[in-house]
C-alpha cells in the first residue's frame, strides 16, 4: 500500500441474515448491487473483494414457486461485478416432531408434539468463516468486514484479528448490532440505512455474456 492509496477492504456477506433483517419485507430493495453498496458504505477503503454467501432455495409445497427463479436471476446480476463472488450452500428440509406451545401433557403423561417441516440453511456460515480466515492469512486485504448480525461469527472475526493480525470491521444490518460481535471489539462499525439500499440498486435491465435480463417483476 503506497502513501496515497486507500487501505484494501474485503467484505463477507451473510446473505440470509441480510435478507431476513433488511430485505424480506421490502421487495423494491432486493435488486441490491452489493459492490456499489460496499463502496458507498466504505468510502475510505478500496473494496477489492465482496464474498456473498447464500443457500439455493427450491420450490416446495406452500412456498412461492417463482422464488428460486428470482434468486437465480439475482445471482446472475451479482456475477456481473468483477469484485463479487457467490458461494452457494443448500437448504435442508426435515420433518420433525416438536412440542406444542404452550406445553401440554397427554393422559398417558407424555409430551404432546406436532409434526412440522423444518427448513435449515446448511454450509453458508462455515463457508463464510473459512473463506474469511483463509483470505486474512493470505493477506488478501488490509481490513476484513463481516456483514451479519449472527453472533456465531464472533470467534471467526476474533481469529482474523488476533491470529492473522488484520483489522476487523462489522457491517450491521440492524440498529442494534449483536452484543457478542461488538464484544470482540471491531476496529470499524457501519450500519446499513434504508437510504443506502435505495442508492445501491442494479439497473432494471442488465447484460452479461448470455444476453440481457431484467429485474424480477415482483421486485419493482
Amino acid at each position: 500500500m503506497t502513501e496515497q492509496s486507500l487501505p484494501r477492504a474485503a467484505v463477507y456477506v451473510d446473505g440470509f441474515n441480510l435478507y431476513r433483517r433488511l430485505l424480506e419485507e421490502q421487495p423494491a430493495l432486493k435488486w441490491l448491487d452489493l459492490a456499489v453498496m460496499c463502496d458507498l458504505l466504505l468510502p475510505s477503503f478500496d473494496v477489492v473483494r465482496v464474498r456473498y454467501f447464500t443457500a439455493m432455495i427450491r420450490a416446495t409445497s406452500g412456498t412461492d414457486p417463482q422464488a428460486p427463479q428470482r434468486q437465480q436471476t439475482y445471482i446472475r446480476a451479482l456475477r456481473t461485478s468483477p469484485t463479487v463472488s457467490v458461494h452457494e450452500g443448500t437448504f435442508r428440509i426435515d420433518r420433525r416432531s416438536l412440542p406444542v406451545h404452550p406445553v401440554r401433557i397427554d393422559e398417558a403423561g407424555r409430551l404432546v408434539t406436532v409434526k412440522v417441516r423444518k427448513t435449515e440453511e446448511k454450509g453458508s456460515d462455515v463457508n463464510l468463516a473459512a473463506h474469511m480466515l483463509v483470505d486474512a492469512f493470505r493477506g488478501a486485504a488490509d481490513a476484513f468486514f463481516l456483514l451479519s448480525n449472527d453472533s456465531d461469527f464472533s470467534e471467526a472475526i476474533r481469529l482474523v484479528r488476533d491470529e492473522a493480525g488484520r483489522d476487523i470491521g462489522l457491517v450491521s444490518p440492524t440498529e442494534r448490532p449483536s452484543a457478542s460481535l461488538l464484544a470482540v471489539g471491531p476496529a470499524y462499525l457501519r450500519r446499513i440505512r434504508p437510504g443506502l439500499l435505495a442508492r445501491s440498486q442494479f439497473p432494471d435491465v442488465m447484460k452479461d455474456e448470455s444476453g440481457h435480463f431484467h429485474r424480477p417483476h415482483a421486485w419493482r
